[in-house]
């Protein structure tokens, strides 16, 4: 199989997990079920919980059951994430992946609170875990719910995505330290809570751990610099979005910055240290992952 193919196979079986988690549509609150739901069964390649599955099994997880809680907690945080985007107070979007954004279908009332759903609900659905492991795995689902918490709130995720809408609003030329620190928190963080989650369930040691966060954190910050890379370079029918957005915001992007020559190599050192960190194999398919998604194309 090409790795096109087994990107997708894995993107379905992802996608079934995720499934057998969704809440049930029915009672007083249905209306914000459903919106939960058609949010997250809105498509996308599933990459977060596929590195977290990778990760676990090239660290030597041996039973993924109890890793399923995690892959559909860690991908409705990250949906909330794009529900409150979406919203007419952040980038006020009517469109996502092609449809309708949860705001346009339901309501902006009810896309906040099928955010704030989806958030809660991700806990409720990692604390299965326990239902799962044996009393012995108990400390790794601890160590791996205290990553998830922290990666999504006011030191990870939020954090970013604060210095983000602040940084818009008050159309400040961002400092290269300030556009840093946004595509650490705002885009790295999460990806840095697959991988951790990944190793910890795998019963990995804090020196591998340490590493993982590391490597993830280079690939998010290349993934953010490729993006800016791409709106620039990039074209219309390939990326199915308009290109010089950022641009025509007056956007201070790592490209506005650094120039196009040097953001190129920087990505390209960021892969690198990434997959030296993780001592990978050119033949494995967690390398192909991680090389598509930094030097992607669209």
């Amino acid at each position: 199989m090409s790795f096109n193919e087994v990107l997708t196979s894995k993107a379905e079986n992802i996608e079934e997990i995720i499934r057998q988690y969704l809440p049930k549509e029915e009672g007083f609150q249905k209306t914000v079920l459903q919106a939960m739901n058609y949010s997250i069964l809105a498509g996308g390649k599933r990459l977060r919980p596929m590195l977290m599955q990778e990760v676990f099994a090239s660290c030597g997880g041996a039973d993924e059951e109890i890793l399923k809680p995690f892959m559909a907690a860690l991908e409705m945080i990250h949906t909330y994430s794009l529900v409150h985007d979406d919203l007419p107070a952040m980038d006020n979007d009517e469109y996502r992946r092609g449809r309708k954004t949860t705001h346009a279908v339901y309501g902006e009332d009810m896309a906040i609170l099928a955010g704030d759903g989806l958030l809660n609900y991700a806990f409720e659905t990692a604390l299965r875990a326990f239902d799962i492991a044996d009393a012995g795995e108990y400390p790794r689902i601890v160590r791996a719910l205290e990553v998830l918490a922290n990666k999504a709130g006011i030191y990870g995720m939020i954090g970013g995505q604060v210095c983000d809408v602040e940084s818009e609003n008050q159309q400040e030329e961002i400092s290269a330290g300030k556009l840093l620190f946004i595509h650490e928190h705002k885009t790295a963080a999460l990806i840095e809570a697959a991988m951790m989650i990944g190793g910890i369930l795998a019963g990995a040691d804090e020196k591998r751990i340490s590493a993982l966060e590391q490597a993830a954190s280079d690939i998010g910050i290349a993934f953010q610099i490729q993006d800016d890379i791409l709106d620039v370079t990039g074209s219309q029918e390939v990326l199915g979005k308009p290109i010089g957005s950022d641009e025509r915001n007056h956007k201070q992007t790592y490209v506005s910055i650094y120039g196009l020559q040097q953001s190129a190599k920087d990505v390209d050192r960021l892969s690198r240290e990434a997959i030296s960190l993780m001592e990978l194999q050119e033949d494995s398919f967690l390398f192909q992952l991680i090389t598509w998604l930094i030097h992607r194309e669209k």
